[in-house]
């Protein structure tokens, strides 16, 4: 099943996985890479995967390319809005543009984050 991972990271800790993914390729070690999308804060990350996003998403899961018109009938919501909600998933890279619509070419979404307490 392929996944793709959804992480809260700060610049910080993307550039030091980015590094240390470099010294393994130099050192001749092969890691299994894992399809990620990094937000630098949990606000960032709701904004892109709002509910009505997340829908699209889930409409997309393990269903190859689909038009815009036949995303917005499965969602049952404006083509416009759906097309500007696309936008935004593909400039995010969660959605891929294809030669026949879109397409999220994972079967599901992993969050992996951890909420606290105010300080």
């Amino acid at each position: 099943m392929t996944t793709l991972i959804v992480k809260l990271a700060t610049i910080a800790d993307a550039k030091s996985r980015f590094v240390e993914a470099g010294r393994r390729a130099l050192a001749g070690e092969v890691a299994a890479m894992e399809p990620t999308v990094n937000f630098v804060s949990y606000d960032d990350m709701h904004r892109v995967l709002a509910p009505l996003r997340l829908a699209i998403v889930k409409a997309l899961a393990g269903q190859g390319s689909l038009s815009i018109r036949e995303i917005a009938r499965r969602v049952n919501r404006d083509v416009q809005a759906v097309h500007r909600d696309i936008t935004t998933l593909v400039n995010a890279g969660i959605i891929d543009r294809t030669d026949n619509g879109v397409s999220f070419p994972y079967e599901r979404i992993h969050f992996e984050f951890d909420v606290s307490a105010a300080a």
